[in-house]
């Protein structure tokens, strides 16, 4: 089985055998990391109770987002998905632009997310280094990116699995507390009753919370690459849709529960707000079962990461927008793309050096940065869907709608000082990638004739 999707009839017989309820458990493994485990407590933080209605606005924002994804991918399945839209719309340097971004913003939340599972496994070994932790996770990815798609799908579908269940098993504890089925005599914050409690920061601190909301939602660009691996393309947007419904009830239950259980001061960084919730019912085994829970939902996240920029790399090279080289795979080993890994691999290290000599700040820069880029993308997706699809009134709305949501996460992120500078890092990885696509549109694709839409990269 080729471990890449190229465009060859071989692919398209053996390739597209995924049902959509695989796909929306896939985009469930892809979605729910550290970015909800751990990002929505400094969200709880940054904006109290309120963090339930950053959530619903950014699973809004998401929803717009995958739908209009889904029906392009429906109409015209490819396997560039938003940077071959991207491309279709606005030409060569939007599609390049598209694809590097999210590569840069990728290789960012692996270098996060690994910083963040070698501090979580010390909770066990407080004193072996954070290095070994980091490097025994890479590889663990790397081995389960080398296995292929099958490969790639059964781990993504067991540790969704295996996510949703704890989840499912705060909520269980959670809901048993609050309707006193449990012993000891806890007594809850509550429902806040004034507009004071439930936006303790005000709405500057609610304006600052949803880019924590929607880094928890991100994951659909995955989804969007695995789309024309479905049976039938029609199913994309249900894929989606259900994806998405089962991440938002989730989300906001246990979210909901987690600030009625506990005072926002009591909320901290370094420990999820769902351990913080039960913490006075003293479950011995919680904090361990949740510390599990979210290291592996960190490698997921981190492995889905390294999946697509592995997968993408290999399209763009294809395309034109990458150099020849990274197309090239190893044809006795499951069509492995070995210089795109390597050059992923190459990333992650880079990250990860960086990650281990700033641990107190990297977390919070590097995953702001990386959020805010992904939703460059996504902005990409919803203009270039509104020139490509035909899009009657109330689809424009909500489109326009879907654009300003983005907006007002990304302008968040200078409301919070502990943030702001993921904001700047991000607009210098646009800058870089902005520059290089216009020195190629000046120097090389516009030098071109005859050549196909994609371009070639020299």
């Amino acid at each position: 089985m080729d471990f890449f999707i190229p465009s060859s009839k071989k692919s398209e017989s053996k390739d597209k055998n995924l049902k959509w309820w695989q796909l929306s458990l896939i985009g469930v493994g892809c979605t729910i990391g550290t970015g909800f485990f751990l990002g929505s407590t400094i969200g709880i933080e940054t904006t109290g109770p309120s963090i339930v209605f950053s959530f619903l606005l950014a699973a809004i924002g998401t929803y717009i987002v995958y739908s209009l994804l889904a029906k392009m991918t429906a109409k015209d399945p490819q396997e560039g998905s938003f940077c071959y839209y991207a491309n279709k719309a606005y030409g060569r340097w939007a599609g390049f632009s598209c694809g590097w971004n999210y590569w840069c913003s990728n290789i960012l939340i692996m270098g996060s997310q690994l910083t963040a599972l070698s501090i979580l496994s010390r909770f066990w070994f407080p004193n072996i280094p954070l290095w070994i932790f980091a490097a025994g996770y890479a590889i663990l990815s790397i081995i389960v990116v080398i296995t292929g798609n099958k490969g790639f799908d059964k781990v993504e579908n067991l540790l969704a699995v295996i996510k949703t269940a704890a989840i499912i098993m705060f909520i269980i504890l959670a809901a048993a507390a609050v309707f006193g089925w449990l012993h000891g005599d806890v007594k809850h914050p509550g429902f806040p009753h004034s507009s004071q409690e439930f936006f303790p920061k005000g709405w500057k601190g609610f304006w600052s919370s949803l880019i924590y909301a929607f880094y928890a939602y991100g994951g659909i660009e995955v989804i969007g690459l695995m789309a024309v691996r479905l049976k039938k393309k029609e199913d994309a947007p249900k894929a989606g849709i259900i994806m998405l419904i089962v991440l938002v009830v989730i989300y906001i239950i246990s979210l909901g529960l987690a600030v009625y259980m506990a005072a926002h001061g009591a909320f901290n960084e370094k420990e999820s707000p769902f351990v913080t919730a039960l913490d006075k019912y003293h479950f011995g085994f919680f904090p361990h079962v949740f510390n599990a829970a979210i290291i592996l939902a960190g490698f997921s996240t981190m492995t889905a990461s390294l999946f697509g920029v592995t997968t993408l790399l290999v399209t763009l090279a294809d395309g034109g927008d990458a150099p020849k080289f990274f197309s090239n795979k190893l044809k006795n080993f499951k069509q492995l793309p070995l210089p795109s890994l390597g050059l992923a691999t190459i990333g992650l290290i880079a990250s990860i050096i960086t990650a281990l000599l700033l641990p107190g700040k990297i977390y919070e820069y590097i995953t702001t940065a990386a959020g805010i880029l992904i939703l460059f993308n996504w902005l990409f997706i919803i203009i270039s869907a509104l020139h490509i699809l035909k899009i009657k009134i109330w689809g424009k709305i909500m489109a326009f709608i879907g654009i300003a949501l983005i907006l007002a996460a990304v302008s968040g992120t200078l409301m919070e000082k502990n943030i702001r500078m993921g904001f700047f890092v991000s607009l210098l990885f646009v800058a870089i990638i902005g520059i290089v696509s216009f020195i190629m549109q000046k120097m090389v694709w516009n030098k071109k004739e005859g050549h196909n839409p994609l371009g070639e990269f020299s």
